[in-house]
């Protein structure tokens, strides 16, 4: 998201500068100093040591090829690229990285050619949306396991105005949105959402298939969707255009996500707040919204739709947060908003199938000191019938995550009724204790984390890796074991171990996976990140991906703060296993301003699909020889189409090797 009062990167994360204080007030024990009782400094050094000595004797890019990264350990094999920021993308010799869609381009049968300097919403609702981030590919047809033709799922998180129009320039609280008017915040509201576009690759192409039934847009504007779950219907749900509190618009600042492993996806609403103006003292809803940052008025919607003035619609923001469940295979189906998995801002929302068959879904609430959570269906997954899984999602049990001292990890149950979660802290029904599932976990006395986003569980190992791309406001007092560096400019990634690879036990085994950062700056104490190489190591983890042979893949994103890395974001192979573990490989690498999003692989791991969000956007200011505010007139760049009449375009791009092979062999 764009860098508002109280943001941190491009994403959004809400934080108080005035006051700098978080949003999370929790006074619950953070675990103090945990990280000197769990880690001395010479074991933490020691292990450096042992990394460092292994990579000099296997070098950089002697990597093995085998079946199984569980297995074997050392599992890619490319010539990484360098570290460096400028106008284009990069990505490692042998391969390509073709743009697929972009901005403005259609979706629907009946879109029409894109206009930038003559945008309308009408247009904007049937071509593909602004800052396209999750990607989910849907193999054709249903059931099959086709890596050449198939669905893409993506979602569209916000919008840059500056970027978007001409001649507009910056429009925030800062400027009182001066060059608004409602046709473009009703373009900006249309850009907002996801598309489905059927995709196919022809003669090694990848292309989208034009005039396809499939194609769909779906926007903060006018897309309809039902909320169900223990909170549907709930009293602080309803407003004055829907007293039933069953029925909303629109879905907003949709990040990551996952896939139902009936064929469904899983879309995340995460920085709601900052969609929303006006004042609500004295109001009953006054201190749950301030816990999520509510009103933070990043835009100017709410000057032409009373929904988005509290003061107006004092119910409104409720209906948001939530993760959207959405049928790619069905064009008019009502996408779902399902409140059993819990309100914040969700980063993504990821499944696996536990070994007794129940779905267990992992999630991270996006923003500094917040936390880890889990959900626990109470059914078990149906595979031979689709339509059987239609309340896996309504009924089960949502969890968040304490991590302790001894490596251990505890899950605790948000129900209502259990513990602190009572008539006493005014939670009446498990509706208060969804819709308020901050205030909740602050209760119960979860572990606040620096800005946990994507985790991924490993469908192999069952290992569950958890991203935490930073949190530059940890203070000294405030370091843990699960968050050792204060400053944490550069973030670091978790991985959990399930007890008895059981997902839905409520106990696990944490430990760090890596520390990231350039290793030779020992000010930020990112010098324990064992990187292969100059270009090995990487800041801000944010998204990742599992290929289908198990290894893994870390998407990153600095946002503002990438000049502090003094590169671009990109996407880095790493080792989980063996030797090797902890070392990795710069990959591909995005154009200045941009961050990566995505990553998503092919059936066949042949194609690497990713997502390059908000070009020219972030960082320009600090950028040698640009220096200052990027605009449509003005951008760092003009990625990807590289014309004097089209500004910088988000844009989806499929990267595929030369010889027609598996991506990192």
């Amino acid at each position: 998201m764009q860098d508002h009062d109280t943001c941190f990167s491009n994403k959004g994360e809400a934080y108080d500068l005035s006051q700098d204080v978080p949003l999370n007030p929790s006074s619950s024990p953070t675990l103090g100093d945990l990280i000197s009782r769990r880690y001395g400094r010479r074991d933490v050094l020691r292990g450096m040591l042992a990394t460092t000595a292994i990579s000099t004797l296997l070098g950089p890019h002697t990597l093995g090829a085998g079946t199984s990264a569980a297995a074997t350990g050392a599992h890619f094999h490319f010539d990484e690229i360098a570290h460096g920021v400028d106008d284009t993308h990069h990505v490692a010799p042998g391969y390509k990285a073709a743009v697929l869609i972009r901005w403005g381009d259609p979706v629907t049968a009946d879109a029409p050619p894109f206009n930038p300097s003559n945008q309308t919403p009408e247009a904007q609702e049937k071509q593909f949306g602004y800052n396209n981030d999750f990607l989910a590919y849907l193999p054709l047809p249903l059931g099959a396991d086709n890596s050449e033709h198939g669905l893409l799922f993506v979602n569209h998180e916000y919008t840059n105005e500056e970027l978007m129009f001409p001649g507009l320039g910056p429009q925030d609280k800062k400027t009182n949105f001066a060059g608004m008017t409602q046709p473009l915040v009703d373009i900006e509201m249309s850009a907002h959402g996801a598309s489905i576009i059927e995709v196919k690759k022809i003669n090694g192409i990848w292309q989208v298939v034009s005039n396809s039934p499939h194609g769909r847009r779906i926007s903060a504007r006018t897309t309809l969707m039902r909320l169900s779950g223990p909170a549907a219907g709930h009293a602080r749900l309803q407003t004055s255009a829907d007293p039933s509190g069953t029925r909303v618009i629109g879905m907003l600042n949709n990040c990551a996500g996952g896939v139902t492993p009936w064929g469904t996806v899983l879309t995340c609403e995460e920085n709601f707040h900052g969609y929303f103006m006006g004042t609500l003292a004295g109001h009953a809803e006054e201190r749950n919204y301030k816990r999520y940052g509510v009103p933070d008025g990043w835009y100017a919607w709410g000057r032409f739709y009373d929904r988005f003035d509290i003061s107006k619609e004092p119910n409104e923001a409720n209906r948001f947060g939530w993760v959207v469940e959405i049928d790619p295979y069905d064009p008019t189906s009502l996408p779902v908003k399902r409140t059993a998995l819990g309100r914040f801002k969700h980063e993504g929302a990821t499944t696996i199938v536990n070994k007794d068959g129940r779905l267990v879904l992992y999630s991270g609430d996006d923003e500094r000191f917040e936390y880890l959570y889990k959900y626990v269906s109470q059914g078990r997954v149906d595979r031979d019938n689709r339509a059987n899984n239609a309340h896996i999602l309504d009924q089960g049990t949502l969890f968040v995550a304490k991590f302790h001292d001894d490596g251990s990890l505890e899950w605790l149950p948000l129900v209502w009724g259990d513990g602190p979660l009572t008539e006493a802290n005014d939670f009446r029904s498990q509706a208060d204790v969804l819709i308020e599932t901050r205030r909740a976990a602050d209760l119960l006395g979860a572990t606040p984390m620096d800005r946990p986003e994507d985790v991924e569980p490993h469908p192999l190992t069952h290992k569950v890796y958890v991203m935490l791309t930073n949190n530059s406001k940890r203070k000294p007092e405030q370091v843990n074991a699960a968050n050792p560096r204060a400053n944490n400019l550069f973030g670091h990634i978790i991985e959990i171990t399930p007890t008895d690879s059981d997902h839905a036990t409520p106990r696990a085994r944490w430990e760090i996976l890596v520390k990231c950062g350039d290793p030779r700056v020992a000010e930020v104490g990112a010098r324990y990140h064992p990187a292969t190489s100059a270009n090995g190591w990487f800041a801000s983890p944010d998204n990742c991906a599992i290929d289908h042979q198990g290894r893994l893949w870390i998407a990153t994103d600095q946002g503002s703060e990438w000049p502090q890395s003094g590169t671009a974001d990109g996407v880095w192979a790493m080792e989980t296993e063996g030797p090797r573990r902890g070392l990795s490989t710069m990959f591909f690498r995005v154009p200045i301003g941009a961050e990566l999003c995505g990553p998503l692989f092919t059936p066949d791991d042949k194609t690497l699909f990713v997502a390059v969000q908000h070009p020219a956007a972030d960082g320009t200011t600090h950028y040698p020889g640009f220096e200052r505010l990027s605009t449509y007139d003005d951008p760092a760049t003009r990625w990807p189409d590289f014309q004097a009449n089209m500004p910088p375009r988000p844009a989806v791009l499929a990267i595929t090797k030369d010889d027609g092979g598996v991506i990192g062999s």
